[in-house]
């Protein structure tokens, strides 16, 4: 699946960076509609973290930096490392950010190294052309780097196949949550939890992991 992940890798780029370059450093600059919708699902994804202690985590698909922004304001403790694929959107997040010594921007989509937690919001909406079953598989692969670089849990959010299908559109991708939760649970941890009870046509996935 390399050259078919690296060939996505490039096509979501090209994507996103036509988004930001139209809309700028704004939740529809990374593709969401509201900075509300956008702070709610920052709400559900840090669900898998523990606030009371300083943490490290890495925000897969960063964008311009919004989540640290959100962070800052919690008055979380964190460790930041924002990875995207779309260069502006790194150029962007970097001169935001040049004075925060605890926050790193990478043009990558893995951190390469351990962090405590790994989040990403709204990565797996955009298929670009791709089946299903490619783009399944395409998430799946990027679930298990996100498992394998994250000491204490991950967090994901999916648009839902609950969706109603006359606002369905072919060119998103609507996950079954139930496989999902039933994928994380027999391949990641014991501990999942799936979130499906907010206001929006979509579900979050936390994973956390026994030590």
């Amino acid at each position: 699946m390399v050259g078919t992940k690296t060939d996505i890798l490039k096509d979501v780029a090209g994507y996103y960076t036509g988004r930001f370059t139209a809309h700028g450093q704004t939740p529809a600059g990374v593709d969401w509609n509201s900075h509300a919708g956008q702070v709610m699902r920052f709400d559900q994804l840090l669900k898998v973290v523990d606030p009371s202690q300083p943490y490290s985590i890495a925000d897969i698909g960063c964008g311009y930096g919004a989540l640290l922004d959100y962070l800052v304001e919690l008055g979380h403790t964190t460790r930041y490392i924002g990875l995207d694929i779309a260069l502006p959107m790194i150029e962007a997040a970097r001169s935001r950010f040049k004075a925060s010594p605890a926050a790193v921007f990478k043009l990558d989509s893995s951190p390469g190294e351990i962090v405590d937690y790994s989040v990403a919001s709204g990565i797996f909406n955009v298929r670009l052309g791709r089946s299903d079953e490619e783009w399944l598989a395409y998430l799946i692969e990027t679930l298990d780097t996100m498992n394998a670089t994250s000491r204490l849990g991950f967090s994901f959010n999916c648009l839902t196949s609950y969706s109603d299908a006359d606002r369905m559109r072919a060119d998103l991708y609507y996950a079954n949550p139930l496989d999902l939760f039933d994928l994380c649970k027999g391949r990641y941890s014991r501990q999942v939890a799936l979130l499906h009870d907010y206001e929006l046509y979509e579900f979050t996935m936390i994973v956390r992991k026994q030590l």
